[in-house]
């Protein structure tokens, strides 16, 4: 345990000018103390740890002092090749940067670990599309990927409900989801999501931005993801559910909006069963969605969705005599 806590402390430094010993205790979960007794462990090892002593003070490796990867275990080096998406890096035209980084690191890595990257790409693969699909690959996205690495400025033409639009764009980064890219990007003052396959042009700008700090790409995200589910629900719909209907509801409908509402409906009646206030996108999703759950879910109401559906159990009825 604390053999791998000096290895990442040594890291830690390694990737950094200094840190003070606060800095060091909150990333490794330790006290300070902790801190002071390791630094003087890695400086008898060998390590050329040194302390700035004072209220500015820290702790920094000295004479360009860099730890090779000899240390990494197999589970280690079998981890870090399972951050590669090979595919998503290929789209964003990153396949032969990093290639060239999985070479270096794999010929860093001890003779006994050097199965690693295949034995990584044996046991697991990522296929971000969904069934059913055939995404292609934006046009437009090693552009837009270029100018989010680099940081910099970029002017784009958008469609925005078949009316192209201009905007100076600060392009923070890229998500992948379900096959489909999108970019969060800065503009007048305010963060915004982009599909990228609805660019129909960009151009990187000479001009760099600096990027805000506390700017946090997968929570801002999420965030986003949320809010965009939640504005598709402007309808709803009262069911009455089995338990089996009530477990199913998250499988079928929004999975946010189902727990809720399974979680906000009143004590079950005698036969198990409870009446829930759900929102949907439309009376027109809300028919395709729960008729998955056959029996398992009865519409109270609205009246119009209601005689759908008896209206199709009557048909069932028929088809089935």
């Amino acid at each position: 345990m604390r053999a791998a806590r000096l290895i990442k402390m040594v890291l830690l430094l390694q990737s950094r000018p200094s840190m003070t010993a606060g800095e060091l205790a909150r990333e490794l979960e330790v006290s300070e103390r902790t801190i002071t007794r390791d630094a003087q462990a890695l400086s008898e090892a060998g390590v050329p740890v040194y302390a700035n002593r004072g209220r500015s003070g820290g702790y920094r490796l000295i004479g360009g002092y860099r730890t090779r990867l000899t240390g990494l275990a197999r589970g280690e080096a079998e981890a870090l090749f399972l951050s590669g998406v090979p595919g998503a890096l290929r789209e964003m035209g990153l396949d032969d940067i990093s290639s060239a980084a999985r070479l270096k690191v794999s010929a860093a890595l001890l003779p006994s670990l050097r199965d690693a990257p295949a034995a990584a790409a044996q046991r697991f693969h990522l296929d971000a599309p969904g069934w059913y699909q055939e995404p292609g690959t934006p046009e437009l996205l090693p552009a837009v990927a270029e100018a989010v690495w680099g940081d910099r400025l970029v002017a784009a033409r958008y469609l925005r409900k078949d009316v192209e639009v201009e905007r100076e764009l600060a392009p923070y980064g890229l998500v992948l989801k379900a096959g489909v890219w999108y970019l969060c990007a800065a503009t007048e003052g305010t963060f915004r999501v982009y599909r990228i396959e609805r660019f129909t042009a960009v151009e990187p700008l000479q001009e760099r931005f600096s990027r805000e700090e506390t700017f946090d790409l997968p929570a801002f995200w999420e965030e986003r993801a949320a809010e965009f589910a939640r504005s598709l629900l402007h309808t709803e719909i009262e069911v009455r559910l089995s338990p089996e209907g009530a477990r199913r509801l998250p499988y079928v409908a929004d999975r946010v909006a189902a727990t809720e509402a399974v979680e906000a409906a009143a004590p079950a009646d005698a036969k198990g069963r409870i009446t829930v206030t759900l929102p949907v996108e439309s009376e027109e999703v809300a028919y395709t969605q729960l008729l998955t759950l056959g029996p398992d879910a009865e519409v109270l109401a609205p009246d119009t969705l209601r005689r759908r559906f008896a209206e199709a159990a009557a048909r069932m009825r028929d088809l089935y005599r």
